[in-house]
């Protein structure tokens, strides 16, 4: 359900005097909750030896978040270079960070290359002569096309722009190790936000029937699978949650039969973002306003710059007003925030206990994918972070966006290219 009981209960007490010290509005995040997510995690594959949680930055990039994340034992997944640079930032190195970018040019290949380098895990066939040095180590991500349907959010694989296809593999393991590569790995997500377990347990039997027929045909002994993300949570109350038991069950029963076939076993890893944050966060905003027109709006100080999900995508996100009962005085209301757009809307037509000019209101399930997605259309400024921590005190652990922020990328020394002077070849 969204916003777990024990992280309600530690935040709703001490809620007011939050928002009194840091002002609204503001993320905030469960460091209990976290660890407690990530343990089960860790528990419920602790009998695959060298299993792995690659926490996917994107999710929520912010350096104390990924310091818990680290001292879990977990690595990062990263898609660009300031992902990976604050990943480093927390220590990680090597065989700590996996680096799944798409449209990557060289330039960012020798960055991932330093200090250490990285688990690189190239997303198409052309990208294998760009990488200008090839590690020991080299993993691909697969697109199953045809053979294999993603869920509804990530579609048609055939669609995707991500990934090699079945046939390409082949070439790419062979192309990888002319160019020097030794150990392997091999990837693939075809699902995200799935709380139905079978898509993963579908993912990894796939990837453990390519490496079974690529090593065999190609004498290579795969190091790891890699299932992706895509594990989901339940945002509305009604929702079932995602059963981790049978996942971790019938995914170890997959890799102990290939065993028995091979005489080995890759290691697992995944790449959970919204799973392992999702549940942990909130947003906290204030209501500035009421608008009754053709309907009644209730307008916060937050707005989609904070929380883009419900505007592109219609995500629901839950919604509650500290210190006041669902199943009190109730009304039907859009709750808004204040950009020139009409769909920045935290929710549509929803019944919520009568909301009046002050009351916090709070938006669940905003860790993952909720300050990440933040924008500046209008010149609206992306609000804190804080983190509740286990221990009852709370910490700013990014401050709100500020004016100067927003002009620092306006005003710098000119740069001007004079095309009347440039000297070119006559014609």
């Amino acid at each position: 359900m969204p916003m777990s009981t024990d992280f309600e209960g530690r935040l709703t007490p001490i809620l007011a005097d939050i928002a009194s010290h840091f002002g609204t509005p503001f993320h905030i995040y469960d460091e209990a909750g976290l660890k407690a997510t990530g343990e089960q995690l860790i528990t419920a594959f602790s009998g695959l030896a060298g299993f792995k949680e690659y926490f996917a930055v994107k999710a929520l990039p912010n350096p104390r978040i990924l310091e818990i994340m680290r001292k879990m034992g977990f690595g990062f997944d990263c898609s660009s270079i300031p992902e990976l640079a604050l990943s480093r930032k927390t220590g990680a190195t090597g065989d700590e960070i996996m680096f799944s970018s798409n449209n990557t040019h060289a330039g960012e290949f020798a960055v991932a290359a330093r200090n250490g380098g990285c688990i690189l895990n190239l997303d198409d066939l052309s990208l294998i002569d760009k990488v200008p040095r090839m590690p020991e180590l080299i993993c691909f991500r697969y697109n199953p096309g045809e053979r294999r349907t993603g869920n509804a959010i990530i579609g048609n694989p055939v669609e995707s722009k991500y990934g090699l296809t079945h046939d390409q593999l082949p070439l790419a393991f062979d192309r990888a190790r002319e160019r020097g590569a030794r150990r392997f790995g091999l990837h693939a997500m075809v699902a995200s936000n799935e709380r139905n377990y079978q898509y993963m347990v579908e993912t990894a039997r796939m990837l453990l029937d390519m490496v079974e027929s690529i090593g065999r045909d190609r004498s290579i002994r795969f190091e790891f699978i890699n299932i992706g993300g895509g594990l989901g949570i339940p945002y509305h109350p009604d929702d079932a949650p995602l059963d981790l038991g049978a996942l971790s069950t019938e995914i170890k029963a997959l890799f102990r039969a290939f065993e028995e076939r091979n005489g080995y076993m890759p290691r697992l890893y995944m790449e959970s973002g919204r799973y392992m944050a999702g549940p942990h966060g909130v947003l906290i905003t204030r209501a500035l306003n009421r608008k009754e027109i053709y309907r009644t709006y209730v307008g916060v100080d937050a707005c989609m710059s904070a929380l883009m999900r419900p505007g592109i995508y219609g995500a629901y996100h839950h919604i509650t007003v500290p210190g006041k009962q669902a199943g009190g005085d109730t009304e039907i209301v859009d709750v808004v925030g204040s950009l020139c757009e009409n769909n920045d809307k935290f929710a549509i037509q929803r019944e919520l206990p009568r909301i009046v000019d002050g009351d916090l209101v709070c938006i669940h399930d905003t860790g993952a994918h909720g300050y990440s997605m933040g924008f500046n259309y209008n010149g609206r400024l992306r609000p804190q972070e804080l983190l509740l921590h286990a221990d009852g005190s709370v910490e700013r652990i990014r401050r709100a966006e500020t004016l100067s922020d927003y002009m620092a990328t306006l005003f710098f020394p000119p740069d001007r290219l004079d095309a009347n002077k440039l000297n070119r070849s006559a014609t």
